[in-house]
């Protein structure tokens, strides 16, 4: 068992591809600042937020839904970033890896809204 959410694997996954889309958001048009760059990182920090959240909360009522809104929230991220790959603004190559990465981070969330029982 945890005694904090920062000990949690899949919140030390989810935490580290948020910095990966920060650091692939910078290039970034101007333009996009209120677009894309906002919607992509907002949606990146809100699984590790949610991952936390969910750590916090003391029925498995309640964590189940944080953890379902942390998934939520990386297929928002996936898509987000298949959106600027296909408008060019990312390369595929690179984003290739993060987008496995989310893969398996998405897996995981799975794997642990599983274990939990509605009450």
């Amino acid at each position: 068992m945890y005694s904090s959410f920062e000990e949690m694997p899949v919140w030390k996954k989810s935490i580290e591809l948020s910095a990966i889309i920060f650091k692939l958001t910078i290039t970034l048009p101007r333009s996009e600042d209120y677009g894309l760059t906002s919607q992509i990182r907002r949606a990146s920090n809100s699984v590790s937020g949610n991952i936390a959240e969910a750590f916090g909360r003391l029925s498995p009522k309640d964590k189940k839904n944080f953890y379902v809104f942390s998934r939520g929230s990386a297929n928002e991220t996936k898509s987000h970033l298949l959106y600027g790959i296909r408008v060019g603004y990312f390369n595929e190559a690179e984003c290739k890896s993060v987008l496995i990465c989310y893969d398996e981070l998405i897996y995981e969330l799975n794997k642990i809204i599983k274990t939990l029982k509605d009450i």
